[in-house]
């Protein structure tokens, strides 16, 4: 009888895989792997592939979606290596759906994600955030506002946004902070938000889970400015601080004390 395992790797590199995921892998009798929804360090899985002892393929975007390599774990236990926590994609729920439909068993391991590790790194209170967005890289036909809009909505209910950038893996595209806050300043404009310009409170991580994680907080304006190195990056909007929130953006993003007077 065979078996799916949906494996969370956790953030940054092969370091962050837990002891849980990194035994139920080396039990697998083939293991894939995909880098589509999130990234892990350049050589990586090869390391991995040393440290379990097996070969990891890589799976591309329309061999996840439309799992076909799912006919494989009738028979055998199939790993798939996610980055990051594997349920935090809608793809990979829809994937252990259709597992379900085909009556194959699925297991889920869990890892690290950045929702979690985000807020954290910045001293952001967890229960204090809304909707999470994802920012989309501008395409011929396609700039959607939603996400802008929900932003919008999450600062009138006073709740913190966590942004998360766009990822196009097969073109090695991945949007930079700066990209981001560029897009959130030119579609306020677009739809009229006067209260989200240059002047607003934003927050980016950058390589969360690694030794060289970099934190900033301060004006918009600011943040666009700065250099915030290789990818991933994530973008924060707070809503209404509690006051330990404020002393831990300063103290732990570097925030401008003086930010906060006007706020």
């Amino acid at each position: 009888m065979g078996k799916i395992v949906l494996i969370g790797l956790g953030l940054h590199d092969e370091k962050s895989i837990t002891l849980e995921a990194l035994e139920c892998a080396k039990g697998c009798d083939m293991l894939f792997a995909e880098q589509y929804t999130s990234l892990l360090a350049e050589g990586s899985i090869e390391r991995l592939e040393r440290r379990i002892g097996k070969e990891i393929q890589l799976l591309d975007r329309k061999r996840i979606e439309d799992g076909s390599f799912l006919i494989l774990a009738r028979e055998m236990a199939i790993g798939l290596l996610i980055p990051g926590d594997p349920m935090t994609a809608t793809t990979h729920v829809d994937l252990r759906i259709r597992a379900h439909e085909k009556d194959i068993e699925c297991e889920i391991v869990h890892g690290t994600s950045v929702i979690v590790a985000v807020p954290g790194i910045l001293g952001l209170q967890h229960y204090k955030f809304g909707r999470t967005v994802t920012i989309p890289f501008n395409e011929a036909g396609y700039d959607p506002t939603s996400p802008l809009e929900l932003l919008m909505k999450n600062l009138e209910n006073g709740l913190h946004t966590l942004a998360l950038l766009d990822i196009q893996a097969d073109k090695e595209r991945y949007m930079t902070a700066n990209e981001g806050l560029e897009w959130i300043l030119r579609t306020a404009e677009k739809l009229g938000y006067d209260v989200i310009g240059e002047n607003l409170l934003a927050c980016v991580v950058a390589r969360a889970g690694s030794k060289d994680c970099m934190a900033r907080a301060d004006k918009l304006s600011e943040l666009i400015k700065m250099e915030f190195g290789p990818p991933l990056h994530t973008i924060v909007i707070p809503g209404k601080l509690h006051f330990q929130e404020t002393e831990a953006l300063i103290r732990l993003a570097k925030a401008p004390p003086e930010l906060f007077m006007k706020l």
